[in-house]
């Protein structure tokens, strides 16, 4: 400070021909001293002091730098205060003097203390850590400055383990108790109380740095900028101030508030609260080859920069035992993409559990939450992005579907073979008795029904969802009324045999074919209604699986699928019992008690057909409708002409009138 009140003595710019005075006063960071010059300098100084002629106010406080603390500042700037008597601290940082309802004549060269929270917690982020234990002072400027930090550190998602406060008042007890509590904390040792404190260095024995004494050389530039502004006018490029001009400590208040100048490279000036500027050195502790300490300036924090500027760090920095890992400081590890943070019950925010997203992602590192795919996709192995889900149909080129289709293709060949021995052999007379012209649209029909279920496999289409459907129900109704009319035909064959029965030409070959056609058109209508109205559509069916797609053909009209179904049924069970009411007819080879047993093969392939259908997941539902298809032609095909073409090709002595005739 004396260095530059001489400084600007001897200057010819700033306050020329006006001398400024002073005295120092140590207060031994003592509140009571501090409160006792503090009183002192509001009351005057001693009026005989400096009384020559060379005085202009004898005695007159005009301002004061001081305290270096934040509690003696506040002290101080409570009595000053009221006398108007201006105060520029050099050192004290307590946010709590930005408040100026409660200290409106103070100023400071240093910024505040919420600044340097601020800039701390963007330090701590910086590296990375977020569980630190915090250590202060017992006073108005530790406590006051650690409730900024906590907050400042809360903002940017950093939690504090402790936070821990002594005095150099306090009883040993007491600061044992707090070491206790650093020492039983998580994140290193970093000494073991064998240090000799006198090898240590730090800024208050290096000369080589000017940090605080630079605060004082401002502060004292500033008041005099004040006083020049008050006692000083500019007249043709000259400067005149009169030093007898009485001045009041009020006038130095009211322009100290507006001062603006540039000194030594440094810009000083004051914001509506009495601060500065908030501008930091960050410095690093480094040792040097000679193995001596310096404090090596790696970075800055200025508040006036745009968000998310106002820290950097250009050069390399030091740790601990000259190391240049970063330490690691956290309570958990941070979680990585594809799990989620849950906090532990009764700990810090900063204390987690990383939980596995289940079927949804999380993309980020620390993600609070796990997101959902969209529809038609779905998480990978690690999950953390989203895959299109696998789409799932029966297809031609799986096993299931090979096997199903040689089935199919298989028992269509073997009624194209049926019908070529039927054929072959037409003017024989098992195939004679048997009514040949309904065997051949029975097995015609049967081709159909064998080859339904190649509408069934393959990717669904708008043509294959209303084909499939439609052509097994005709197909069925074709063949279930061919083998209805065989039944009736074996009925009236007996009845015609009984003297004047004259019943056959009640249902000649006409009236069969006419039943057929009549029976068949009905199961037509009620197809054609159902396309008409609501018929069978693709769709993708998100919701039996999520983790895939399944294509199939949603029924449209579910009345119109289970009226198709029932009445192939109705059919089937009337069919049934007129085959049960015919079996026992008096003839060798009766057709009947064949149709009895395809027809109960028939129907409990259906009935248990329904269960399984409604029952069955994805692409298995269309297998187990292809399967009830195929087993039920199985069932007609073996039942009712296998053992004609049986005793046709390798029992022929049968295959004649006289032993179809022959009765038991």
């Amino acid at each position: 400070m004396v260095f530059a009140i001489e400084e600007i003595n001897n200057s010819t710019e700033l306050l020329p021909g006006i001398k400024l005075g002073y005295q120092i006063y140590d207060s031994c960071g003592s509140v009571s001293v501090t409160v006792h010059v503090a009183f002192q300098l509001s009351s005057g100084l001693d009026p005989v002091f400096y009384t020559s002629n060379n005085c202009s106010q004898s005695g007159m406080v005009m301002a004061v730098v001081g305290e270096s603390g934040s509690t003696p500042s506040i002290s101080m700037s409570r009595i000053i205060g009221s006398f108007n008597i201006p105060q520029v601290s050099h050192f004290a940082t307590c946010a709590c003097l930005s408040d100026k309802q409660q200290y409106p004549t103070f100023f400071r060269t240093i910024p505040s203390d919420q600044f340097q929270a601020d800039a701390l917690a963007k330090l701590v982020k910086h590296f990375g850590w977020t569980w630190i234990g915090a250590v202060r002072s017992d006073s108005d400027y530790g406590n006051n400055g650690m409730a900024s930090f906590l907050d400042a550190a809360h903002k940017e998602g950093i939690c504090v383990e402790y936070s821990e406060s002594f005095y150099r008042t306090h009883p040993r007890s007491r600061i044992q108790r707090v070491a206790d509590v650093i020492r039983a904390a998580k994140d290193e040792t970093v000494c073991d109380g064998t240090e000799d404190i006198q090898m240590i260095q730090s800024p208050y024995t290096d000369t080589s740095q000017l940090r605080i004494t630079n605060m004082v050389y401002k502060a004292v530039y500033a008041i005099a900028h004040a006083i020049h502004n008050a006692v000083c006018q500019e007249t043709n490029s000259t400067t005149q101030c009169d030093k007898f001009t009485k001045t009041e400590p009020k006038e130095v208040l009211t322009q100290l508030k507006e001062v603006n100048f540039s000194q030594n490279g440094y810009d000083v000036s004051f914001d509506a609260n009495g601060d500065p500027v908030a501008k930091y050195e960050l410095v690093n502790w480094q040792k040097t080859e000679s193995g001596r300490i310096e404090l090596v300036t790696v970075g800055h924090y200025d508040a006036s920069l745009p968000a998310g500027q106002e820290f950097s760090i250009n050069r390399k920095l030091t740790w601990v035992e000259g190391g240049t890992q970063v330490p690691v400081s956290v309570c958990t590890d941070s979680c990585p993409p594809g799990s989620r943070k849950v906090l532990q019950k009764g700990k810090p925010m900063c204390c987690y559990d990383c939980i596995p997203c289940r079927g949804e992602i999380s993309n980020a590192t620390d993600s609070r939450d796990c997101f959902p795919c969209p529809k038609e996709f779905w998480p990978n192995a690690e999950r953390d992005t989203c895959l299109p889900k696998p789409v799932e149909f029966l297809s031609f080129n799986e096993v299931l579907g090979i096997i199903l289709a040689v089935f199919s293709v298989g028992g269509a060949c073997l009624t194209i073979i049926t019908a070529a021995v039927f054929y072959h052999h037409r003017t024989s007379p098992i195939v004679r008795a048997n009514n040949s012209e309904l065997s051949f649209l029975l097995l015609f029909s049967l081709t159909l029904c064998f080859l339904c279920p190649l509408t069934f496999i393959g990717p669904p289409s708008e043509w294959s969802c209303m084909l499939r459907h439609t052509a097994f129900g005709i197909t069925f109704v074709l063949c279930v009324s061919c083998v209805l009319g065989k039944t009736i035909v074996v009925l009236m064959a007996f009845k015609a045999t009984l003297p004047g029965s004259n019943v056959m030409k009640w249902f000649g070959p006409p009236q069969q074919r006419m039943t057929v056609v009549f029976l068949t058109f009905i199961q037509v209508l009620i197809c054609t209604i159902w396309l008409v109205l609501s018929p069978p559509f693709p769709m993708k069916n998100l919701t039996t699986y999520k983790e895939r797609i399944i294509l199939e053909c949603a029924l449209g009209s579910a009345i119109g699928f289970w009226a198709v179904l029932g009445y192939i049924g109705l059919l089937a069970v009337f069919c049934f019992v007129l085959a049960v009411l015919a079996r026992k007819l008096p003839d060798n080879f009766n057709e009947a008690k064949l149709i009895t047993f395809s027809m109960l093969i028939f129907c409990a392939v259906w009935i248990t057909f329904i269960p399984a259908y409604v029952s069955s997941p994805g692409k298995f539902t269309v297998a187990v409708e292809i399967f009830a298809i195929l087993a039920s032609s199985f069932g007609l095909i073996l039942c009712i002409f296998a053992p004609k073409c049986f005793i046709i090709l390798f029992q022929p002595e049968k295959n004649t009138k006289k032993h179809l005739m022959n009765k038991n």
